[in-house]
């Protein structure tokens, strides 16, 4: 099979790159040590080539009541232009299709980021379902937009919705302490717009979208922009001391930061609550939701928690975890550079509570770990 490739991938090889097979892309895992990368984004700064995973636009005079139907966060609480939110997008069976961001630039345009190995399958349940929702609009309308400008009354338009795979775009993460400095060093252009940017928040600077958002527990900017602008992009930033970083570190600084990984930590046979997600599950309004019904009707048995490793050893996935109300299994398990020890999420028996000790089976032996609350680290430093 092969290997589908990024922009970026002359860049890596030339920058001495160790490639691999990520989920049918070629990706770098690292560019030296792995360690050495960690710290460099808790510490300073570095780049991520994030052009794999995929940008799509959401456009249309019903999109905001169609988004508030398909996610089980509340898309209804964005009224800031720019506001960015996480939620997950869920089957009826209340199993998690993908956990994705959404950012509201107006009424008739909403960015969504979806996740790599899961793209093509989460555009075409977005249009089919889109379909549908239109399809069973009052009057056979076209579209329905429920905006906070109406006051909650319905605006009938006529423009469908649209579900648009933006393949013209690559994205590139920035992470750091001294990140966004570094953007700017390297797009003057975008400081105005972005300078007052809070967490979570996007500015469209017109070929440069920038995001502050990020996978690693640190700031930083995500930036979209034409696939044919990347690779400059990318060896301005790495003349400018960006050190790019591969998927070893990107891996660990967010299971540090206590930040799921979709295939692991859930995917379609686990819901969101037994996840870590019900932050983003907006189960008190009134709002009908896709996969809402299911989980009111199921009650939570499990639960993510986070553990730190009290013996000798690595904590990985699909370790069995033996706790006083049962057995659980870890998720997402590695060594952490900044605790300097093996720490984990893990789905355990919901009775299971913070500070319990716990055995988690490695190889032939029962080791010991404590079950503690995550993130494990932000911002540089262990929490």
């Amino acid at each position: 099979m092969t290997l589908k490739q990024t922009p970026l991938n002359a860049a890596h090889r030339a920058m001495g790159a160790k490639m691999v097979d990520f989920g049918g892309w070629d990706m770098p895992v690292n560019y030296g040590s792995q360690i050495d990368e960690h710290h460099q984004v808790r510490n300073d700064c570095g780049m991520f080539d994030v052009c794999h995973m995929r940008v799509v636009d959401a456009k249309g005079e019903g999109i905001r009541a169609f988004l508030r139907y398909l996610l089980a966060n509340n898309a209804g609480k964005l009224t800031l232009p720019g506001k960015a939110l996480y939620s997950a997008m869920l089957r009826p069976d209340g199993g998690v299709i993908d956990d994705l961001i959404i950012y509201f630039m107006s009424e008739q345009w909403f960015r969504i980021v979806v996740n790599a190995g899961t793209a093509d399958k989460d555009i075409a349940w977005m249009k089919q379902q889109a379909a549908e929702f239109t399809r069973h609009l009052p009057s056979g309308d076209a579209a329905v937009a429920l905006s906070p400008a109406s006051g909650g009354k319905l605006d009938r338009g006529n423009t469908p919705i649209t579900i648009t795979s933006r393949d013209d775009l690559a994205m590139v993460a920035v992470q750091g302490p001294n990140a966004r400095a570094k953007v700017w060093q390297v797009l003057p252009q975008t400081r105005a717009a972005t300078e007052g940017l809070q967490n979570f928040q996007a500015a469209d600077c017109g070929e440069y979208f920038v995001a502050r958002t990020g996978y690693t527990g640190e700031d930083g900017f995500e930036v979209m922009l034409p696939k044919e602008k990347v690779e400059e992009f990318w060896y301005a930033l790495n003349k400018a001391g960006v050190k790019p970083i591969g998927l070893g570190a990107r891996d660990t600084l967010r299971l540090e930061a206590g930040m799921n990984l979709y295939g692991q930590d859930m995917d379609e046979s686990v819901g969101p609550l037994e996840s870590g997600l019900a932050w983003t599950v907006d189960l008190k309004s009134e709002r009908d939701f896709i996969g809402k019904a299911a989980l009111l009707a199921s009650p939570t048995v499990r639960k993510l928690v986070g553990l730190v490793l009290l013996d000798r050893g690595v904590l990985r996935g699909h370790q069995k975890v033996h706790t006083a109300h049962g057995e659980g299994e870890i998720t997402s398990g590695s060594f952490s550079p900044t605790l300097e020890k093996s720490i984990a999420l893990a789905r355990v028996p919901k009775d299971v509570q913070i500070g319990d000790t716990v055995q988690v089976a490695i190889r032939d032996k029962m080791l010991a770990a404590k079950v503690v609350k995550y993130p494990f680290a932000r911002k540089g430093k262990a929490v």
